[in-house]
């Protein structure tokens, strides 16, 4: 017996039973199928809905990059009927013409079809928004998404800068305005962006993603409908729309797509207007397992060493947006037993971990992470977790609860992990306190992972070989590296995706004789380095030439470091 979708979305984990039961409440009272109703009430995104009607009917889904260049059989199928119909023909072979459907089952627009051109109709499945777009592109104006909003808008309207409150916020309530900013939130989580960025330029507005670290400038609305468009984001983030001069920072929690997205917003006042930076926050998406995020075999075994230490501290360092957050969040989930208490401040909490006590820290009404710590010690945790060293008094704290017995995980703004050392030093800190505590430092940055629909291996040239050193990461000969290409599937990029390289820099007894003696941080390196430790540089490399990443991507995010070992 055939499932129903339903029951495929909740087997594949794209939907919650509850959802569905709801779902099916509310089709009572329409006429709607579940997968359309599904899509309109954000339980799940329309891919979702595509993928399991295709294992319902077996039948392929066609990819956006499908649609034909040029209408087919334009004089036997006028548009209304496509558009109506939701359908679209893709290619004829002979007497039989692939139609891409967005509703496979409707018999009567398939036999429509076959009447009207004569020939024997293969239907396949197609996504709603896939089909009209490409009808939009084939028989209208050309227009996307996006621009048809903007002509509903007319050349007027919700565009003027205005102080009056009022009018922002009839602006911002505009329908085609709320689709609009709607779009350009979905639009960013379907392209797996990071950070949307939106920026007003004199006579421009521009909306940029961040996708695997790589900014990338997409399609942006006209600059008249700035206000209406900051205003409706303000509104969401329950900001002040009023304020226009001072940064501001809120929240904006979603359902898109049947995911529980939280976007972290930051405006600031610009020459031009405010700048508006949101950072998304899948909930789903994260992946909570030190044995899925790219370590060598040996630094991982090394790390869960220490991880498995009763006490001291552990440091993850690098700058902002290389992974470190989401290294102490794996790191805390295999420490999240039943036997030991876990207590973290963080500004803000990313994500929520089941069994662990997280703080907010609110520096606006005297909560920074100084004195959250001094209060969660007396609450008898065996490990505790800091979201960033910031200051002496922070850190100083943080040494004393090492040396009274906790576990001690934190994040420190450093390049590598011998400068780790040295910032604390900098701090204030005495070096004997830093040899007392401190288990290990470990760096870290991401690299955009090769596409595996596109890459392409090419046998690396003597002189490269020779420029990288590459004959002291890989016995094979020859030396192969890839290259990436691009494709529809990773939008052209030749990546998808990101992994980490690390060095991890252990305080055993030469190291700490090195800090006691104040020693800088090329010197520490390099005793670190003697000892085993793998650089940053030297893991990328090792990625490289195991097919997961680029030589040029692994030298956009460790330049410097490659500088100083090759």
């Amino acid at each position: 017996m055939t499932k129903r979708i339903g029951e495929l979305l909740v087997e594949a984990g794209r939907l919650r039973t509850t959802d569905l039961n709801r779902a099916l409440t509310a089709q009572e009272t329409t006429s709607e199928l579940l997968g359309v109703l599904l899509v309109r009430l954000g339980l799940v995104s329309e891919r979702d809905v595509g993928e399991a009607l295709s294992a319902q009917l077996n039948l392929p889904l066609v990819a956006a990059a499908d649609y034909p260049a040029d209408p087919l059989l334009e004089e036997s199928l006028p548009v209304g009927f496509l558009r109506t119909a939701q359908a679209l023909p893709l290619a004829q072979d002979g007497e039989v013409l692939k139609l891409a459907m967005a509703r496979p089952q409707d018999s009567f627009s398939s036999r429509a079809v076959a009447m009207a051109t004569g020939l024997r109709v293969q239907p396949v499945l197609g996504l709603p928004s896939d089909i009209a777009q490409a009808i939009e592109k084939l028989y209208g104006t050309g227009r996307s998404a996006l621009g048809q909003i903007i002509e509903q808008l007319g050349e007027e309207g919700a565009g003027q800068d205005t102080d009056d409150i009022e009018q922002l916020k009839d602006m911002a309530s505009e329908a085609p305005v709320i689709r609009m900013v709607n779009l350009i939130i979905t639009r960013a989580i379907e392209s797996r962006a990071s950070d949307i960025h939106i920026e007003p330029f004199e006579g421009t507005l521009k909306v940029r993603y961040r996708i695997d670290g790589v900014m990338h400038e997409v399609e942006s609305p006209p600059a008249r409908l700035t206000a209406a468009i900051i205003s409706r984001l303000k509104i969401m983030a329950h900001l002040n729309i009023a304020e226009r001069r001072l940064p501001q920072d809120g929240r904006i929690q979603l359902r898109v797509q049947g995911k529980e997205i939280d976007l972290r917003v930051s405006s600031v006042p610009t020459m031009h207007g405010e700048s508006v930076v949101m950072r998304i926050l899948d909930k789903g998406s994260i992946t909570l397992d030190l044995d899925a995020m790219g370590f060598h075999p040996e630094v991982l075994a090394r790390f869960k060493d220490v991880l498995a230490l009763p006490h001291g501290i552990v440091l993850v360092t690098g700058p902002t947006g290389s992974g470190k957050t989401t290294t102490l969040y794996a790191a805390l989930a295999r420490l999240n037993t039943p036997e030991r208490k876990i207590l973290t401040v963080e500004d803000p909490v990313e994500y929520q971990i089941a069994g662990v006590n997280q703080i907010q820290a609110n520096p606006k009404i005297g909560l920074d992470f100084a004195h959250a710590l001094r209060s969660i010690v007396r609450q008898d945790p065996d490990v505790i977790m800091i979201g960033e060293m910031r200051d002496q008094e922070t850190a100083r704290i943080a040494i004393q609860s090492a040396l009274t017995g906790h576990l001690v995980l934190s994040t420190v703004h450093t390049n590598d992990a011998a400068s780790g050392v040295t910032r604390l030093v900098d701090m204030g800190l005495e070096p004997y306190l830093l040899t007392a505590t401190v288990n290990c430092i470990m760096a870290q940055r991401l690299v955009r992972r090769l596409c595996p629909h596109c890459a392409e291996a090419f046998e690396a040239p003597p002189e490269l070989v020779a420029d990288l050193g590459l004959d002291r990461y890989a016995e094979a000969r020859p030396h192969r590296l890839w290259r990436a290409r691009g494709c529809p599937e990773c939008a052209d990029t030749g990546y998808h995706g990101r992994t980490a390289i690390h060095e991890l820099l252990m305080m055993d007894e030469p190291i700490q004789r090195l800090v006691l003696a104040h020693a800088d941080a090329e010197t520490i390196e390099k005793a670190a380095r003697a000892r085993g430790m793998l650089t940053m540089y030297e893991d990328g490399l090792r990625k490289a030439l195991s097919g997961i990443t680029t030589v040029e991507e692994v030298l956009r995010v460790t330049q410097e470091t490659a500088d100083a070992v090759v």
